[in-house]
């Protein structure tokens, strides 16, 4: 989401300063009433590597969206987008029903799913319908962690630990003024395209300023889907065998760790 102008304090973008010390790339990228999707983000993180390496240099990739990542390590291949056939699906709001449906299309790709996950469901459908082609033919699947030319590092933290970071960091961006950023984003003429609007927090503030909730609620229900995104987060890197975790407090000492690793 940092990829978004104006999205600055609730996205937690690098400030300028910080900038000015290490060059951060995909910031700033795009307008907020764009639809920005992740073949959009592989080829600009495509760019980015092609030139941070053509000036001698290394990157060093920071994600926390799973799909993201390893769009970039793994090099996936990413379907295209098919608006009119993801109307006509999102028009059924039984997710377990299009699950059914996607079970007869294309039973590979339903059986790599929960059935409950609508996201994962309309995209698969979409895919299938719009392109002729099962969605699981794109690909061997998530579940398949192949060999990589990236060093993969995790940080882990107790789930009590990040709960209370989430609470707080919520709260700072708050008195930050985020909520005076969402107003000012809702206000565009433009307005915000639904990828951007769905970004934590910013879809429960916005709900506040349409008189939805209280502020006191839209906080209260921000903080929980941030911390229920943080363990889904947690179960999709976990199952990567490829991954070293270290304790984040023991974050600087990664290179001390891993430094020989990363020279290979």
């Amino acid at each position: 989401m940092q990829v978004y102008r104006g999205m600055d304090i609730g996205t937690a973008k690098p400030t300028p300063a910080e900038r000015a010390v290490v060059s951060h790339h995909l910031i700033d990228i795009a307008d907020p009433s764009d639809e920005f999707s992740v073949a959009a983000f592989k080829s600009a993180c495509a760019h980015a590597l092609d030139d941070i390496e053509a000036r001698g240099h290394r990157a060093v990739l920071v994600g926390g969206t799973g799909l993201y990542v390893r769009a970039i390590i793994d090099d996936l291949e990413i379907p295209g987008q098919y608006p009119e056939a993801r109307l006509s699906i999102e028009d059924d709001p039984n997710t377990i029903r299009l699950h059914q449906r996607l079970s007869g299309i294309d039973p590979v790709a339903a059986s790599r799913m929960e059935p409950t996950n609508r996201r994962r469901v309309v995209r698969a459908l979409e895919v299938s319908i719009g392109s002729g082609r099962p969605f699981s033919s794109f690909g061997p699947g998530l579940d398949r962690y192949p060999d990589t030319g990236f060093r993969l590092i995790g940080l882990r933290a107790p789930r009590v630990e990040i709960d209370r970071r989430i609470a707080t960091r919520f709260r700072q961006q708050m008195e930050a003024g985020w909520l005076d950023e969402v107003r000012a984003l809702q206000t565009r003429p433009t307005g915000l395209s639904r990828t951007a609007a769905q970004a934590l927090g910013y879809r429960e503030l916005l709900a506040h300023l349409d008189d939805e909730w209280t502020l006191e609620a839209a906080v209260d229900r921000g903080i929980t889907r941030t911390r229920q995104f943080a363990r889904r987060q947690e179960r999709w890197f976990r199952r990567d065998p490829r991954i070293d975790w270290i304790d984040a407090d023991d974050g600087h000492n990664v290179l001390a760790r891993f430094g020989d690793r990363l020279e290979d």
